[in-house]
């Protein structure tokens, strides 16, 4: 089979039942059951959020990003990773590593703000904003409608897993102060020459994967497991899927819509039955991705959830293996430590 088989597309979900405050109904069921599904098929899925959110304040996140990206490099360097804590800041071209690859994207990383922060201490430091006016104002703006979103979206996901109120109840007080993570990524034409991708492929490590993306065709590449599929090399690229049976599939934008997947976290709290799906960046164009990361709390206590462990049972078999517990933030700081190839990094590695 070819590396891109678009015989196989990713589910749209209109997220607009949950947007009221009516009592359960059934749109909103439809839209926990197709969640649920997507997650155990795909681990993603397009999230309309055209009854959310306007065009075009979308839109003008990308404008304000074209605009710092377009900025000298030096003027870019004032608020450099190196200036707080390795993770809060701006990153140059190739600095951010994936499978111990330089990857061909520049970017800004923005975390949860934090009481007393503390520069020594990994992503303890102080969010660093770009001086460009109204970037800011925009992007909190941004960051509170997709904290917004995120809880929603977990609602309607913990229904469609089976929780009760009282398990929602649990699960929301796990999730209810997210440690955020907002990334602005600036993508110039992947050359040839690079030994690389514009990001290698890896699986998102929190909760949930907000993406709005731009509108470049063929740039995000989902994986997906399928039995009996083989994929092949991209343009000459590695393949980056081990011996795994699937094919890469385009995750093109959509209007309206957002690119959404699930990480590691959610794997763990339904003891597999939801995988975190391998994906890359191959960006021939020039533009602009911004993802929100909807996170657990810092010090959640993330382990396999009664309800998933029901459905498991319910499916006849029994799970070949019981996910460790794992302390959110603790699981954090050891994926973040080799993110980045910054001069003078090293005290966290």
């Amino acid at each position: 089979m070819g590396s891109s088989d678009q015989a196989f597309q990713l589910p749209i979900i209109d997220i607009s039942p949950y947007l009221s405050d009516e009592p359960r109904s059934e749109e909103r069921e439809a839209v926990s059951k197709a969640l649920h599904s997507a997650c155990v098929e795909y681990g993603f899925f397009y999230l309309d959020i055209s009854k959310y959110a306007e065009s075009g304040e979308a839109e003008e996140l990308t404008r304000l990003a074209r605009e710092f990206f377009s900025l000298p490099q030096a003027k870019k360097d004032e608020i450099s990773l190196k200036n707080q804590d390795y993770a809060r800041g701006y990153q140059r071209l190739k600095e951010n590593v994936t499978n111990g690859k330089a990857d061909n994207h520049e970017g800004i990383d923005f975390y949860k703000p934090v009481a007393d922060p503390d520069k020594s201490k990994p992503v303890w430091g102080e969010n660093q904003w770009p001086t460009v006016d109204k970037f800011q104002e925009k992007y909190e703006k941004w960051i509170n409608k997709m904290k917004d979103l995120g809880m929603i979206v977990m609602e309607a996901m913990a229904y469609g897993l089976g929780m009760t109120a009282e398990e929602w109840n649990e699960l929301r007080s796990q999730v209810d102060d997210s440690f955020w993570v907002m990334r602005i990524i600036g993508y110039p034409p992947l050359p040839n020459s690079h030994d690389g991708f514009s990001c290698g492929s890896h699986k998102d490590y929190g909760c949930l994967t907000l993406l709005y993306a731009d509108d470049t065709k063929s740039a995000l590449q989902v994986f997906l497991r399928k039995s009996g599929h083989i994929a092949a090399a991209v343009d000459g690229l590695p393949d980056e899927h081990g011996d795994e049976e699937g094919v890469w599939i385009n995750a093109d934008p959509i209007p309206g819509c957002l690119v959404c997947n699930i990480g590691e976290m959610w794997e763990i709290w339904t003891n597999g039955l939801y995988k975190s799906t391998l994906h890359r960046v191959v960006h021939r164009g020039a533009n602009y991705r911004v993802p929100f990361f909807f996170e657990p709390n810092f010090t959640a206590n993330v382990k396999p959830l009664p309800a998933a462990m029901r459905l498991i049972s319910e499916g006849g078999s029994a799970p070949k293996k019981v996910y460790e517990p794992v302390i959110y933030g603790d699981f954090l700081l050891k994926k973040v430590g080799n993110n980045f190839a910054v001069e003078g990094k090293g005290k966290y590695d």
